[in-house]
């Protein structure tokens, strides 16, 4: 079951290492990983997908909770939640494959954010499920880059990973 952890950790020079070493000592693959500092410049918000079931993410978050920089964990996945993911995708866009191209952006609801001769720079926002189907969409077009920035994710409500 893919899983999304949020972690509240000390903005601090190796707090993401031993975050990631935790992981690695226990075998566990992290899909997809993002972090930034938050409001408080001492304080960094990480963000990492996993696939595993119940008993392994309770064990994990336990021995998160260990971790000297660590200041809160939440589950995600527990509750209501929202998550996105940016892509920002590089096409061939030459002939009657632009205007075809465009239409599928706008389906999806991306922007196209670079317009070159023969190529276009999309980005698309939402769930993974809709990045996936956004590619599946363009069909025969070339692709000839594509950057994915991992999954975000907000607790709905009034719950907050805050101190």
């Amino acid at each position: 079951m893919k899983r999304i952890i949020s972690v509240l950790l000390e903005n601090q020079s190796g707090s993401l290492s031993r975050v990631v070493g935790l992981f690695s000592q226990r075998g566990y693959n992290i899909d997809s990983l993002t972090v930034a500092p938050t409001e408080d410049a001492t304080l960094s918000r990480l963000t990492l997908t996993t696939h595993c079931d119940d008993v392994i993410t309770q064990q994990l978050t336990k021995q998160l909770n260990k971790l000297v920089d660590v200041v809160k964990v939440l589950d995600l996945t527990d509750g209501a939640h929202i998550e996105r993911e940016l892509m920002l995708l590089k096409v061939r866009a030459s002939g009657a494959a632009r205007e075809e191209i465009k239409r599928c952006v706008d389906i999806f609801r991306g922007q196209i954010v670079d317009v070159g001769p023969t190529t276009y720079v999309v980005q698309v926002t939402g769930n993974s499920s809709k990045l996936d189907s956004f590619i599946e969409a363009l069909g025969d077009a070339i692709i000839l880059e594509v950057v994915r920035t991992g999954i975000s994710g907000i607790v709905r409500g009034e719950k907050s990973l805050k101190l």
